[in-house]
């Protein structure tokens, strides 16, 4: 049974592929599927590229076990700071202006917003690079679960899936990956919830569960001496549990593959329609992943967690459901991976060959060159992420923290204070990019240890929000106080917004004479 699930499945993505391969015969359409997506479509890639088998496997396990029951906050933060918030405030202007700038990928926005060859080039490396050990973590997590579930090395599983994305991608481009996300978050909204049910029977029930949960001692967490932490409102580390939060949430808003969904935006009622399927979507899905790893010091005792890590915390929890659940189980996993793999590699080849490999033929390359370079790097970068996951003793939370660190701490501020403010400089955008890329360097390499305000400065996650956080405050500052772009070259970039549309009056209120 569990076969003819998986063998199912992988037909259905790759015919999906196939189908709209006649739809992809353009760089526009390979890479923004002609900026005409719909709502649901657009919602469901926006939330099935935020969560992979790096949620369910990796953090689910890891913070579930860290914070109990309190870990589904993370959840609940990324339903409404990294789904909700960025579709309300980011979503119509980035649509806008990377329209009016004909951007086509995130370097190139930083290109035509600050003028400049230079900052692209460097946020197209820094794209290429940070995207690769994120990717790793999603092979990673998948892997971990399929070696359960078939009893198949892991080496295997990791290539297997690596081919199987690379196919889908490489023939369909984002039409396809759009499709996919579609059929993949209906499998991850039915699966995590008939996943938490069973799980959750097997204890007893939700009341039992908890009942045992609260039995649980919280030796060796920050509070040791609170009753019943692990079934708590906060958790017993309440700072740390903020940090995750951060960076798991705010990470979303600096992505190039999450902000990369609102360039493909249809119209103004996708928008609307975007943004409460993809945060109910994010309840459900996120919410429910740390929902469930919470209860994995009932089902984990610490001498098995000394042997598997937290890794394998979901998958030792997961290993007594019925072979139909598992088969569900495994699905869901591979849905929400593949998901998010399909939106990493094609964000990182089409980066490379736009912002790279184009310039430097100096405008020379044709449509169909660009498709082809752009095909070969998705197999390239396929490469070199699952010579990195094969290290499977690579915590999957470290290598996820370190890329969100990187990227996220590199364009957060510089993105988003670039839609609203005109006074961001260039100088400001290149300090961003060094703080992002140079502290999370400093620290995979001297891997500090301590704490500071209650929070642990060795965790990746930590320095993932440090990065963030510091930029939003920096970026501004530098930017008070060094030279500005030059006021016609701002008055362009921001007439976008200024120009005049006709709506119906379904769309807004007001009298005939106001709309025209």
């Amino acid at each position: 049974m569990l076969y003819v699930i998986l063998i199912s499945y992988i037909l259905l993505v790759v015919g999906i592929g196939i189908y709209c391969r006649k739809k992809s015969s353009t760089v526009n359409d390979f890479v923004l599927g002609g900026r005409s997506v719909g709502p649901w479509l657009t919602a469901f890639a926006y939330g099935t590229s935020y969560f992979s088998a790096v949620i369910f496997v990796g953090y689910a396990g890891k913070f579930g076990w860290n914070f109990g029951v309190a870990s589904t906050w993370i959840g609940i933060g990324n339903a409404i700071i990294g789904s909700l918030l960025p579709w309300v405030i980011l979503g119509r202007r980035t649509r806008i202006m990377t329209k009016h700038l004909d951007s086509a990928t995130c370097p190139q926005f930083f290109e035509r917003r600050y003028n400049s060859k230079p900052i692209k080039i460097i946020s197209a490396i820094i794209v290429f690079v940070f995207l690769i050990p994120y990717t790793a973590s999603v092979y990673n997590g998948l892997s971990r679960l399929f070696g359960m579930a078939f009893d198949v090395d892991y080496s295997y599983c990791v290539i297997g899936m690596a081919v199987i994305t690379a196919v889908y991608v490489i023939i369909g481009g984002y039409k396809a990956t759009a499709l996919n996300d579609f059929v993949q978050g209906i499998i991850m909204l039915v699966g995590i919830v008939a996943v938490i049910l069973a799980t959750l029977f097997s204890k007893g029930g939700f009341s039992e569960a908890m009942a045992q949960l609260s039995q649980v001692s919280t030796e060796g967490t920050p509070s040791p001496e609170l009753n019943g932490g692990f079934a708590s409102f906060f958790g017993p580390d309440p700072m740390n549990l903020l940090g995750v939060v951060i960076l798991t949430s705010l990470g979303t808003w600096g992505l190039p593959q999450m902000v990369h969904k609102f360039y493909t935006i249809r119209d103004e009622k996708s928008i609307k329609t975007g943004t409460i399927v993809s945060t109910i979507f994010a309840v459900v899905v996120a919410g429910g992943c740390y929902f469930l790893g919470g209860f994995g010091r009932i089902f984990v005792s610490n001498k098995e967690f000394a042997q598997i890590g937290s890794d394998g915390i979901i998958p030792k929890m997961l290993e007594n459901l019925p072979e139909v659940l598992l088969g569900v189980v495994v699905v869901l996993v591979l849905s929400a991976s593949m998901s998010t793999l399909s939106s990493l590699v094609l964000t990182s080849s089409s980066t490379l060959t736009l912002d790279l490999i184009k310039p430097l033929r100096k405008g020379k390359l044709s449509e169909k060159s660009s498709l082809l370079i752009m095909r070969v790097l998705i197999g390239v970068f396929i490469l070199l992420s699952v010579v990195i996951a094969l290290n499977k003793n690579a915590l999957i939370s470290d290598l996820m923290g370190y890329s969100w660190g990187a990227l996220a701490g590199s364009f957060l501020a510089p993105f988003m204070y670039g839609l609203f403010w005109k006074g961001v400089t260039k100088i400001s955008v290149y300090v961003s990019f060094g703080l992002g890329v140079f502290v999370t360097l400093a620290h995979m390499l001297i891997k500090p240890t301590g704490m500071i305000f209650g929070l642990d400065i060795a965790s990746p996650v930590n320095l993932g929000m440090f990065t963030m956080i510091a930029s939003l405050i920096i970026v501004p500052l530098v930017s008070l106080v060094t030279p500005k772009m030059k006021k016609v070259e701002l008055d362009e970039i921001f007439s976008c917004y200024d120009q005049t549309a006709k709506v119906e009056v379904t769309e807004a209120i007001g009298d005939a004479e106001e709309l025209k």
